[in-house]
């Protein structure tokens, strides 16, 4: 009997989880739209999520992109199909490889600093304090957050693709004998708006998940620092398999099927 109290704990923790995160999402979605709104903050924040988080998504997407390149031509060697490199390369990155990417990256990088920040003015009673001075922490602290989270992702993911593709070209025309030209127009000519778009949708998400993740855990953290440290922790995991999980039902619905 012990075996089966011990999965009732389990399933009732994690019932009890899921619902603290949907009480969670819908009181941030309802402050998205209720006044004040706090500008200075988001500028701030998609300075802070957006162009700071650029150098590490720029420097993962031309690795990839070059690696990409180079197994795919390696792979199409084996069947003379080498002149594919290009067209794989660019639907690779911009329907997932560049969402993905960035998504996880910014996922390490910003999902840990909001629950680290969120998670010290938790245990410091900052928060608490914010409810005395009659200010929605929710609406304060979470709101700039996720809205620049949400805009910064779409625009780090094109910079992403470009970079991505840009990485596919070098290793192509350098190293395996592919004309430059050839190979930028059809990468032009195989690429499709919905391809690209799809990517963008995706990373909007990718970014809701990563700020709301963040935000979550911050927020509930208790414990002391490591309760802090818990929170991170578990800010960067949740964020990362939701994204993995959430590309899959993206994917399916995106393109039927």
């Amino acid at each position: 009997m012990n075996l089966f109290a011990a999965i009732g704990r389990a399933v009732l923790i994690l019932l009890a989880q899921i619902g603290r995160v949907t009480r969670f999402t819908g009181q941030t979605l309802a402050a998205i739209f209720s006044p004040p709104f706090y500008g200075r903050l988001l500028g701030q924040q998609i300075m802070r999520i957006g162009y700071f988080s650029l150098p590490v998504v720029g420097l993962t997407a031309l690795s990839t992109g070059a690696v990409l390149a180079l197994q795919i031509y390696l792979g199409g060697n084996r069947y003379g199909a080498e002149a594919i490199v290009p067209q794989i390369v660019v639907l690779g990155i911009t329907r997932e490889l560049g969402p993905v990417i960035a998504g996880l990256m910014v996922a390490g990088r910003v999902a840990a600093a909001i629950a680290a920040e969120l998670g010290t003015m938790k245990v410091t009673e900052q928060i608490d304090a914010l409810t005395t001075l009659a200010t929605n922490p929710i609406k304060y602290l979470v709101v700039p957050r996720l809205l620049a989270a949400v805009i910064s992702l779409p625009f780090l993911t094109a910079a992403g693709d470009s970079i991505g593709v840009l990485g596919g070209y070098l290793v192509s025309t350098y190293n395996l004998g592919f004309t430059g030209s050839i190979y930028l127009k059809n990468t032009v000519d195989f690429a499709k708006n919905e391809d690209i778009t799809s990517g963008l949708i995706k990373a909007a998400v990718f970014g809701f998940i990563i700020a709301l993740m963040g935000c979550y855990n911050g927020f509930y953290s208790k414990g002391g620092a490591q309760g802090v440290g818990a929170a991170t922790t578990n800010a960067v995991v949740s964020s990362c398999c939701l994204i993995l999980a959430a590309d899959f039902v993206l994917t399916a619905i995106l393109f039927h099927t």
